[in-house]
């Protein structure tokens, strides 16, 4: 059911006339409501000044530094028809049912002309006038008549339970339209610098600073502000004048009264009139409800015949019945006498006794909430009435409610009238059934966040009556007051009524913290802290994210705690500080299992800083696990690690030696090769395409002396490279035995291949005194395998050991280097073979590309 636009729907039928739900049996809130499943989470997305702001109803609001493309643009006013589209939704609804003729004005054409005269010469003023003394009234009229004086029209506001900053918004979504916008502070100075309009501004509470500000702010409108007299009075240099609306003349008292009467007084009537002008001072709201009790009498007396069609007062109690008395009897019309002056002067429990049954249970709800009516779409839901909806006409007809901005409250003085007459007797299980509706109507689908924010006062009234009486409720059960909070405050947010969310919040803090429901409590602290940082109140923000993550991490919330700490980042990133030690040792030395999987829940690469210093190219990254580490302190002033836990540098340093071995296994297995049927397992480091005498890769005969040599120290007999033989190139062999001398030079010609590949051959040279040693007389190493890697040029001309050396042997040794078998490269002859070093590659780096 959609409580503000009924349908066919809410009696059981779709659009294709067949029933879509099930009543559910023996429940007066829910006799028409259908049950619905569970719907999905309504996430909103709204800028607020820099940030993107992702209203979260689950997790917690996440907040970021607005990326360029979802800036809008600068907003744009609205057009003459959506303005009179919002100043028709700024006025309260008419009640139904029938409506009677509006009461004149009287005796207030003076006042009336001095404000027009005022605004037209673009001066502020304010009408000031005790509450019934048709200051609402007046202000309607002048508005009318100011309606093509300014270029953006008129702007009407309340400014019941509304801060400056309140009003400021309020102004700026009444003239721009920015869907989804909130602007920040010194953007919103400028675009309501631009707006002139007449400003029709009743039930102001404050005055003096706060007043100059909202003036300040706005030098192209001019102000026209309905205030009591207890409001503060603006300063001296606001240059505001003061209209003082008094009450009427005993004679336009007369008038107003017979008007609403309908007909003339007669003598007794017109001494009582007199006698009430006396006693209130001709306030008009005492004349509205002394002519709604005389119809009243006047229907006593003429019996059930005179009863309207309709059929509203037939069921009518004695006059002198109490407010709960059952109806049926009525007393004959000589036994109803005028009210006496008491009565005259306090009505409301005589009006109410005389109203039908909705009517009554209408206004204990409102004395429940604190004078908060209701709107007339909730009526019938709460009171268990299918036309409950039309009690709302019946006490505006009695002026007992009055129009306070789009809604309406009870009239001045009547909450106190009821109380003493007994409605505030249940007053906790008024706000608890109240609770129970808000909280459903507020989670459902259809209901958007707007309409949400027109019912905030009540809202806000169930939950200051109830958070106080708050108690740890059943087990499986949950709090009301709780679920009314946690389901209220995302609308609000969404809807752009921060003050209502902020006030939603504390209660729902205090709350939770009264059911002991700490999962609900950090949800709210971290609320607040998002809402504070919105606010740029850094040091509120960041007192309250700490809360909220130190609470979740005690429940090993981590989708909370991920949300918590992407808004601390930014606290601390505009302050320019690290953030608190507290916020991390919440949940210090607890992992979470699957902190890998939530770890997505962060954006790649981290949260940017929102406003990074010069030169600044930090990113802020936000781990899932319990227990960050905090970011290496690159920037003086920003911390170092130190400050949080070790385990997080062992963690680091185990995840780089790990990346080394799995580098080095997987470079071992793209060189190896299982075949041992190779060709490239079976020639030497230097093959050559011709035979020759020692080379037995083709088949040639073996040089004279060319035995194999042991393989390593395990005994068995590998094929490994021999001595270069007479054409240069080396052989494998098969002999076990051993056949050079490692302290003995050898006498073979060193070779090397040709940028052809063939074999070059080159004579001995004996050793030059000023050649360098080699750098080392170990010998090499054997290896299983031999590899053919190809020998990198050296310098040219010929080397030989020193005299006072020994030389080493001859012998090159395959490499395992990462390379792999290369491509034969030219290089210079040389007197001794290169030296290999214990991993099988040359030290000098000569035959091994790498």
């Amino acid at each position: 059911m959609d409580p503000n636009n009924r349908g066919p729907e809410e009696y059981g039928h779709d659009a294709g006339g067949q029933s879509s739900r099930q009543r559910p049996p023996r429940d007066p809130l829910t006799t028409d409501f259908g049950q619905h499943s569970p719907a999905l989470a309504r996430t909103v997305q709204l800028v607020s000044g820099d940030f993107l702001l992702t209203v979260n109803p689950v997790d917690g609001s996440e907040i970021e530094a607005c990326p360029p493309a979802e800036r809008p643009a600068r907003p744009g006013k609205l057009t003459p028809a959506d303005r009179a589209e919002a100043d028709r939704a700024a006025r309260p609804p008419v009640p139904p049912g029938p409506t009677r003729p509006a009461l004149p004005l009287l005796a207030r054409q003076d006042e009336r002309e001095q404000l027009v005269r005022m605004l037209a010469r673009g001066r502020s003023v304010r009408l000031v006038g005790s509450p019934g003394a048709g200051r609402t009234s007046l202000l309607d009229l002048v508005a009318e008549d100011c309606a093509d004086l300014a270029p953006d029209g008129v702007v009407r506001l309340t400014g019941f339970h509304r801060t400056p900053a309140d009003l400021l918004y309020d102004l700026f979504h009444a003239v721009y339209s920015a869907p989804l916008h909130r602007p920040g502070r010194d953007e919103l100075l400028t675009l309501v610098r631009e707006i002139g309009a007449v400003v029709v501004l009743d039930d102001i509470e404050f005055g003096g600073a706060a007043l100059d500000e909202l003036l300040d702010a706005t030098p192209e409108c001019a102000f026209v502000i309905g205030a009591t007299p207890d409001v503060p009075a603006p300063s001296v240099d606001a240059g505001i004048e003061d209209v003082v609306l008094g009450g009427l003349g005993r004679a336009e008292s007369v008038e107003l009264l017979e008007r609403g009467v309908g007909r003339v007084l007669t003598e007794d009537e017109l001494n009582w009139a007199g006698d009430l002008w006396f006693e209130s001072e001709g306030l008009p709201l005492r004349f509205v409800q002394a002519g709604a009790l005389l119809r009243q009498r006047d229907r006593l007396r003429a019996g059930a015949d005179a009863v309207d069609e309709y059929g509203v007062f037939e069921d009518a109690p004695p006059v002198d019945a109490p407010f709960d008395a059952p109806f049926g009897g009525e007393p004959a019309a000589e036994e109803v006498p005028l009210p006496s002056l008491g009565e005259a002067a306090g009505p409301a429990p005589l009006l109410a006794s005389r109203l039908g049954a909705s009517a009554r249970a209408t206004l204990k709800f409102a004395v429940a909430l604190g004078g908060e009516v209701p709107h007339q779409a909730h009526l019938p839901a709460l009171v268990g009435d299918t036309h409950a909806d039309a009690a709302l006409g019946e006490l505006a007809d009695c002026g007992l409610v009055s129009p306070v901005g789009s809604r309406y409250r009870l009239a001045a003085g009547v909450q106190a009238q009821l109380e003493a007459a007994g409605y505030a007797e249940d007053v906790q299980g008024g706000a608890l059934t109240a609770a129970r509706h808000y909280t459903w109507w507020a989670g459902h689908p259809s209901v958007t966040p707007e309409r949400v924010c027109a019912e905030a006062d009540a809202v806000l009234a169930a939950l200051g009556v109830l958070v106080p009486a708050t108690t740890p409720p059943d087990e499986g059960e949950e709090s009301p007051t709780v679920q009314l909070a946690r389901t209220a405050a995302p609308a609000f947010a969404a809807g752009l009524h921060w003050s209502a969310w902020e006030r939603a919040l504390r209660a729902g803090a205090e709350a939770a913290r009264l059911a002991g429901d700490v999962s609900e409590q950090a949800y709210f602290h971290h609320e607040l802290g998002i809402h504070a940082l919105c606010g740029d109140r850094l040091d509120r923000a960041r007192a309250e994210l700490e809360t909220a993550i130190g609470l979740r991490g005690a429940l090993a919330d981590k989708r909370g705690t991920v949300a918590g700490r992407r808004a601390l980042a930014l606290v601390s990133d505009r302050s320019g500080t690290t953030p608190g030690v507290a916020a991390f040792a919440a949940t210090a030395g607890e992992e979470v299992p699957d902190a890998r999987s939530e770890e997505s829940q962060s954006p790649p690469g981290g949260v940017p800083t929102a406003f990074p210093p010069a030169g600044d190219t930090t990113t802020l990254v936000t781990h899932q696990a319990s227990a960050p580490s905090s970011p290496t302190a690159s920037h003086k002033g920003r911390g170092g690690v130190r400050n949080f836990a070790k385990r997080n540098l062992v963690a680091a340093g185990a995840g780089a030696l790990l990346v080394a071995v799995l580098g080095t296994v997987v470079t071992l297995g793209a060189t190896s090769d299982n075949d041992p049927g190779a060709p490239a397992d079976q020639v030497g480091v230097n093959p050559s395409a011709s035979q020759g005498i020692g080379d037995d890769s083709l088949g040639a005969d073996k040089a004279e002396g060319d035995d194999g040599e042991n393989s390593g120290d395990t005994g068995t007999a590998t094929s490994r490279p021999t001595d270069p033989g007479p054409d240069g190139t080396l052989g494998t062999s098969d002999d076990p035995t051993p056949t050079d001398d490692p302290t003995k030079p050898s006498d073979d010609p060193s070779g090397t291949n040709s940028s052809g590949g063939g074999a070059t051959t080159s004579p001995t040279k004996p050793p030059s005194p000023t050649s360098p040693p080699p750098s080392s007389s170990r010998p090499p190493t054997p290896t299983t395998r031999p590899t053919s890697p190809s020998p990198t040029p050296t310098p040219t001309g010929s080397t030989s050991p020193t005299p006072t050396e020994e030389p080493t042997t001859t012998e090159p040794t395959t490499s395992d280097s990462a390379s792999g078998p290369a491509s034969s490269a030219p290089a210079s002859t040389s007197a001794s073979a290169p030296e290999t070093s214990q991993a099988g590659s040359p030290s000098s780096g000569t035959d091994s590309v790498i």
